[in-house]
């Protein structure tokens, strides 16, 4: 089996692709920078798939791309926070799904799997996240081009298209290409402070995303969607799992939900003058404060996926962090032996 693959070059399509890989598919993957893709997984001591150049926002780019392909991953999005980026957020993620889901639904291609979000299913005021969650309208621009993407692929769905979403919650794990936003939390926690408020953090690991992805690939046609939710956990908890991998505690503060969601909008206020690059947003103070989980029990039923333990994950995670220069072996611990060895 052909399959065309956007975002190769980042956290979630680079592990898609290896997983893809290791089960015998071909791999065709869309980027614009064929060198990149190359260098990523060499790095990892892996053959790289096949590259074609090409965008996502760039139709004819992605309509040759689908020559020969009987399914297609489309794992290709920009995840920013920082205003300045606005604009890019929602061009590349709301065209994206329209040139690369909406394509290959016209092209008949019998197997397409999109990486939707958590995001654009969860209302602070509604109860856990399921697959089948209303879309909720985000605030800011990721979250925004999330459920305008969301709410085309389910009108397709809808129509009977052969499109299988998965909404992963913060994904966390080793071998990222750049510092996602949930690595990038998961780095603060470890150097800085773990806030002991009230919701929580739900993470899963990278690899399990990518195993959820192959099996969609390989597994069956038609509509479908499910949670990659892995493990969803208080901030407590998550202090106590980097302890208990690193051996080093790590500092813990506490605060009030609300409090913290005052500093998110301050900071909102403040970004307009000077866009600071930190992950304090007052929409993401509020999916960090009133987040109550989302339940991936149909994902584990049905694809026979079992999520890894957080402490591997945060152990696997921290140990390519202290290797690839992020975390101090101060703050790494005993990961950092492991990360020599």
């Amino acid at each position: 089996m052909r399959v065309l693959l956007t975002g190769a070059t980042g956290f979630v399509g680079s592990h898609a692709a290896e997983a893809l890989l290791a089960s015998g598919c071909e791999v065709r993957a869309l980027v614009r920078d064929p060198a990149k893709l190359e260098r990523i997984f060499r790095e990892r001591g892996l053959e790289p798939p096949e590259g074609v150049r090409g965008d996502v926002t760039d139709r004819d780019s992605v309509e040759r791309a689908f020559d020969g392909c009987d399914a297609v991953v489309h794992a290709a999005a920009v995840v920013a926070m920082v205003a300045h980026r606005a604009r890019e957020v929602l061009d590349t993620n709301a065209l994206g799904v329209e040139n690369v889901v909406g394509g290959a639904v016209r092209r008949g291609i019998p197997r397409i799997v999109y990486v939707s979000s958590a995001s654009a299913l969860f209302d602070p005021d509604g109860p856990v996240v399921t697959a089948d969650s209303p879309v909720v309208a985000g605030k800011n621009a990721y979250a925004r081009s999330k459920s305008e993407a969301e709410q085309l692929v389910r009108r397709l769905q809808a129509e009977g298209a052969p499109i299988r979403s998965v909404y992963p919650t913060g994904i966390v794990g080793p071998n990222d290409p750049g510092l996602s936003e949930a690595n990038h939390a998961v780095r603060t926690f470890v150097r800085d402070v773990v806030l002991l408020t009230s919701g929580g953090f739900q993470a899963v690991d990278v690899r399990d995303v990518a195993e959820i992805l192959q099996r969609l690939v390989l597994g069956g046609e038609g509509p479908a969607r499910y949670v990659a939710g892995g493990h969803s956990l208080s901030w407590l908890e998550i202090a106590d799992a980097i302890d208990a991998v690193t051996g080093v505690r790590v500092r813990r503060v506490r605060a009030p939900g609300a409090l913290i969601r005052f500093g998110g909008r301050v900071a909102d206020v403040v970004k307009r003058v000077w866009d600071f690059d930190f992950p304090m947003t007052a929409e993401g103070m509020i999916y960090a404060t009133q987040w109550k989980g989302a339940d991936s029990s149909k994902t584990v039923e049905e694809l026979g996926v079992r999520f890894r333990p957080p402490g591997e994950t945060f152990a696997d995670a921290i140990a390519w962090m202290h290797r690839a220069g992020y975390v101090d072996a101060r703050f790494a611990g005993r990961l950092a032996e492991r990360a020599r060895s």
